[in-house]
């Protein structure tokens, strides 16, 4: 394994935008990469084993800059009880995307079959987004909407490795969570429950399924400049600038990728 530059580069910006904006690196990254030659077995497990070491990183850095308050002091504040329950509902559902995906159904659910999913998914990922832009936090709290949209997201993770962000915080500000809280919270809750995922692909590894880390070394040195330096940007730029960006260039990036996929 080598870190290659040009992948380096790639990921810091994709995960600029996800760590600022609770959105964009799996979502981004997995078809550009796939574009380059790169399979799902190389892809998928290195998206979600990276995503495991910067949520953790970036959610403690969203922290620090207050862009969230996290308290386990009794009783739990909003953001705790949020960040409890989308974890809790996505690390079950991104084990079920793992484990039937890359083991159980891995002959069924060939390189295209998944491939395929990922464009759709990005297609549909960029057009929450550009809802997201138009929605606003601050109504009612409902906890229950949020477990719907944490067993969405977590499954997409494990399936796709993306498709996190942009449900989650879609879903935490349709469910009354400030904008710059949910994408702090999102980025926290993705550490989490990719963590998940990453034991599951090790596991899965160890009965003789097949994962190759040789993207690891250059998407880790990437995201982890960008998830120090994210939590910053959250704190001093409005998030309307990421939430244009970020699905209009979902929307670009995933249409050639699934004309790529399906004409060629």
């Amino acid at each position: 394994m080598e870190v290659i530059l040009s992948i380096v580069v790639l990921i810091f910006a994709f995960d600029l935008l996800n760590s600022s904006a609770g959105m964009g690196l799996g979502t981004l990254s997995a078809p550009v990469l796939f574009l380059m030659g790169y399979d799902i077995h190389q892809v998928i497990p290195v998206l979600v084993i990276d995503a495991a070491i910067s949520g953790w990183i970036s959610g403690w850095f969203h922290q620090e800059f207050e862009n969230v308050n996290f308290s386990f002091k009794r009783p739990l504040n909003q953001a705790t009880r949020t960040l409890l329950i989308i974890a809790g509902i996505g690390c079950f559902t991104i084990f079920i995307g793992v484990f039937f995906t890359y083991f159980l159904l891995k002959d069924l659910l060939t390189d295209e079959v998944v491939k395929t999913y990922v464009g759709i998914l990005v297609i549909m990922m960029a057009g929450m987004g550009l809802t997201n832009f138009r929605e606003k936090g601050g109504g009612e709290y409902n906890p229950k909407l949020l477990t719907l949209f944490a067993g969405v997201a977590g499954l997409n993770k494990g399936i796709s490795g993306g498709g996190y962000g942009p449900v989650m915080v879609l879903g935490e500000i349709l469910s009354g969570v400030y904008e710059k809280t949910a994408a702090a919270i999102s980025q926290t809750s993705e550490g989490i429950v990719s963590t998940a995922g990453a034991i599951t692909f090790f596991t899965i590894l160890t009965a003789g399924g097949q994962i190759d880390l040789v993207l690891l070394p250059s998407i880790f040195t990437g995201t982890f400049f960008a998830s120090i330096l994210a939590p910053y940007f959250v704190r001093v730029f409005p998030n309307k600038v990421w939430r244009v960006l970020i699905p209009g260039y979902a929307l670009t990036v995933g249409s050639l990728f699934l004309i790529k996929v399906l004409l060629f």
